[in-house]
């Protein structure tokens, strides 16, 4: 599976946050610890918000740890939230389309997980995505399908809401194919004012998912820990996987659970998809 890190705090350089820790982002590229395969190495992508009024964002197809210009970049790029994400292909080809984030407007989304047997239900998913929206779609992942589902279901109104709407619909399509398990997976997604970041699975025991504990109490704990002093209190950090080497600085984020960060505020709540009206009733 892939792994992904989504960050919101204090504006850093984006190297910072995903080369020079120990056990870094880019780092689990290579040596991931907790994911299904050892090496994500199909591809990368970043999204950052600055001044502007999208989200920038770099993707290749070449492994992260080994693309000169993500190291590059990272080193020239300040923000205050940005996504990465490393990729892991599972059923899809290795192409620029086909990495993450995505964007859409303000938007920004990356998935890891997967819908089961996708190839069967994917004209189902295809067909329930606004036609005003469908056209944008260029790849060929499950991940991007989501992503036009979820602005389909009303993503710009109510993440959580279109979210539930979205899983409840694969799970619906995914059950009528007679597939057992239909998702599984963690999702980020931003407007570059809050992000939101889920985990599910149709039958337990999903991709996994930390945020850090907070920072004024880490730097109680971990005084000597110069890089602390210069985040703000409400710097988060939600990652597939845990970055740096000090102990018990990372929460796992519970099954069945999403988590929304904003400026001054984090709340973990109980995710439970919905059925969209009018579907599979």
């Amino acid at each position: 599976m892939c792994r992904w890190l989504a960050y919101s705090g204090t504006p850093v350089l984006l190297a910072d946050v995903l080369f020079t820790p120990i056990r870094s982002f880019i780092d689990q590229s290579r040596h991931s610890r907790l994911s299904d395969e050892i090496t994500n190495g199909d591809g990368f992508g970043i999204g950052w918000y600055d001044h502007q009024e999208t989200a920038g964002v770099f993707r290749s197809t070449e492994p992260a740890w080994g693309n000169a210009n993500l190291s590059e970049v990272a080193k020239h790029v300040t923000s205050p939230l940005f996504f990465a994400h490393i990729r892991a292909a599972v059923g899809s080809s290795i192409q620029e389309a086909n990495c993450h984030p995505f964007r859409y407007g303000r938007w920004l989304w990356m998935h890891n997980g997967y819908i089961t047997d996708y190839s069967s239900i994917r004209r189902d998913l295809a067909f329930a995505v606004d036609p005003s929206l469908y056209s944008l779609i260029s790849g060929t992942t499950d991940s991007e399908t989501l992503f036009y589902l979820a602005l389909t279901y009303g993503l710009e109104d109510d993440p959580p809401a279109a979210m539930a709407r979205t899983i409840g619909f694969v799970e619906a399509s995914g059950r009528a194919a007679g597939i057992d398990c239909p998702f599984q997976g963690t999702v980020a997604t931003s407007d570059g004012e809050s992000m939101w970041a889920f985990r599910y699975s149709s039958r337990g025991s999903p991709q996994s998912l930390f945020i850090n504990r907070h920072v004024p109490t880490l730097r109680r704990e971990y005084p000597e820990a110069s890089v602390l002093s210069e985040l703000s209190d409400d710097t988060r950090l939600v990652v597939s996987e845990p970055i740096g080497n000090l102990p018990g600085a990372w929460v796992e984020v519970p099954e069945s659970t999403y988590a929304v960060v904003r400026t001054g505020q984090d709340d973990l709540h109980p995710f439970a998809p919905t059925v969209p009206p009018g579907r599979f009733h």
